[in-house]
């Protein structure tokens, strides 16, 4: 990044103090829709930091070859899931997008190549969870992709050169769920929260000690940790969202969990603030 690249971001948006950085365990696509512990806890995440000039989203649900930015002025509404109620469908986040954030987004991450994409939106990895925490849409909401043929190393690495939005009021958001095998669900127990198989709980408690104590290592290199973190990571999509997030923590920033449950036998709503 040159002081060009700096003078554009400056242009679009004023410096603040720097924002906080989150990981939002998403669940269910009904979480759109309804009203529990979880979502209230997004409120209430929303509610303890400064409102954002703009958000830069992770989620799981755009899993790309190469790495994609949308750069549309007025992201659609994607509701990429089935068999769930038409209210689920019915629902619209009309936020705003920013191509200029796209532009610079890009920019901050060569010599990776950053493919400007027009025809994406937003995914309910995204506005399921942003539409409880910004319910007026009244945000610019930009969504980078994951580019599936890269390593967890990869993604924590890149995520390190989007630092500076961060001093420029940009609320980075990583969309997924760290336990997450919808192939175990116990479908007895799919609203209990609480509930998890033995291998979930083994995931769970490994996962939050090495959050809370720093041992990023291990998260990143979580296919070396055992048969439980196998179970719970059984495919990377919805995982490497955290990687991004721990990626923007600076040594100064501290990490704190909240909605910090299993459901379902074999996911986890466990969330992360950093800073």
């Amino acid at each position: 990044m040159n002081l060009n690249d700096l003078q554009n971001i400056s242009d679009l948006f004023s410096n603040t103090a720097k924002m906080p950085v989150l990981f939002l365990g998403h669940g269910s696509p009904m979480n759109a829709i309804e009203e529990n512990q979880f979502v209230q806890g997004f409120r209430k995440a929303a509610s303890e930091i400064p409102k954002p000039n703009a958000i830069l989203c992770i989620s799981a649900h755009w899993f790309t070859a190469g790495t994609k930015v949308t750069a549309m002025s007025m992201p659609r509404t994607i509701h990429d899931f089935g068999g769930f109620p038409q209210a689920l469908f019915d629902v619209q986040y009309p936020a705003p997008g920013s191509p200029e954030l796209a532009k610079e987004t890009a920019k901050l991450l060569e010599p990776v190549f950053v493919e400007e994409d027009h025809s994406w939106g937003l995914d309910h990895g995204a506005w399921s969870v942003i539409k409880h925490m910004y319910p007026e849409a009244d945000i610019p909401v930009i969504q980078m992709s994951i580019d599936y043929s890269k390593p967890p190393q990869y993604h924590f690495d890149l995520a390190q050169k989007l630092n500076k939005l961060r001093e420029k009021g940009i609320l980075i958001i990583g969309s997924g769920n760290i336990i997450h095998n919808l192939r175990l669900i116990d479908w007895r127990n799919i609203n209990t929260v609480g509930a998890g198989w033995d291998w979930a709980i083994e995931a769970h408690e490994k996962t939050n000690n090495w959050l809370l104590d720093g041992n990023f290592k291990n998260i990143i290199e979580y296919q070396n940790q055992g048969i439980s973190l196998q179970y719970a990571v059984p495919t990377p999509d919805h995982y490497l969202p955290l990687i991004y997030t721990l990626g923007l923590k600076i040594s100064s920033d501290e990490l704190s969990l909240f909605n910090d449950e299993l459901i379902g036998g074999s996911l986890s709503m466990t969330s992360v603030r950093i800073g």
